[in-house]
């Protein structure tokens, strides 16, 4: 599905004592990274605030005059897209996920959009996929009646427009970071024990610009029977072998997934091989 995506990265975040909100960092990653990597699949992808360092290229917008508001902030940004459905995302979601990003687009199939709807059933018009054209005729509509977007709020705009709601997502999805607390609280979660391997590896992708899915449960287990079977410090080492099989693998064609699965299986199966051989010997050394 085509799409733009509108990220809005600006505002003055007075509850964080004016930091650059967007480029707090969560799991090692700025905020408005972790946005991005959301929604990675946009044709163009516009943020409204500042210009910074970002993990990807995006276009920029800013608002004119800086600092009057997300009404006014999504109304230039929309002003730099051209597809028919538009993401619209705060920049401070370290919990959104691609998931989430299909299932507001797929839910505004119909209507003029989808937005979130959180787990408390509150709405989040900055969790939202939009249909452009509605969009763009209330924001026109919106600036003749009061004569400026500015200080507008968004409900201004979202009580005018036929929205679905999404729910059931991730539960954690809607979740920002206002404040030094959320800021702390997102940060707690990220390391939880549940979750804290997939948010790893979903870091060092982004770091290492890799889009494959990992099994990761494969690879646990080759790590165990590499250090069990033969040594502790062959885990790593094994691990990092079949990376590196799986990618020449690729390069000469395969499928990057199928390469690593069967890197993986080749890997463990020489593990147990070589652990049965000891287990051999040492049966023989003490029947000897």
């Amino acid at each position: 599905m085509s799409y733009d995506a509108i990220v809005l990265a600006g505002g003055a975040a007075r509850r964080l004592d004016g930091a650059d909100k967007p480029a707090l960092r969560v799991g090692g990653r700025a905020l408005l990274d972790r946005v991005l990597d959301a929604c990675a699949d946009a044709r163009t992808t516009v943020v409204v605030g500042g210009r910074r360092p970002t993990a990807r290229p995006v276009q920029w917008a800013r608002e004119d005059p800086p600092g009057t508001g997300p009404l006014a902030a999504l109304d230039a940004g929309l002003r730099r897209t051209t597809a028919e459905l538009v993401l619209v995302l705060s920049a401070d979601l370290p919990f959104l996920d691609r998931d989430t990003v299909r299932a507001l687009l797929d839910g505004a199939e119909d209507g003029d959009g989808a937005l979130l709807r959180d787990p408390g059933g509150r709405d989040q018009p900055l969790v939202a996929a939009y249909r452009a054209e509605p969009l763009r005729r209330e924001i026109a509509l919106l600036a003749t009646e009061h004569g400026s977007l500015g200080g507008l709020p968004l409900r201004a705009l979202t009580a005018e427009l036929a929205l679905s709601r999404v729910a059931g997502t991730a539960p954690l999805a809607s979740f920002d970071c206002d404040t030094w607390d959320d800021l702390a609280t997102a940060r707690a979660r990220i390391r939880e024990h549940g979750t804290v391997l997939d948010q790893w590896i979903t870091a060092v992708k982004a770091e290492l610009d890799i889009d494959l899915p990992v099994d990761t449960k494969t690879l646990l287990d080759l790590a165990r029977d590499a250090a069990h079977g033969v040594a502790r410090p062959a885990a790593p080492l094994t691990t990092f072998l079949v990376g590196y099989a799986a990618a020449r693998a690729e390069a000469a064609g395969a499928d990057p997934a199928e390469a690593v699965a069967e890197a993986s299986r080749k890997a463990a199966d020489l593990a147990l091989r070589w652990a049965a051989e000891a287990e051999a010997d040492a049966r023989q050394n003490g029947s000897g």
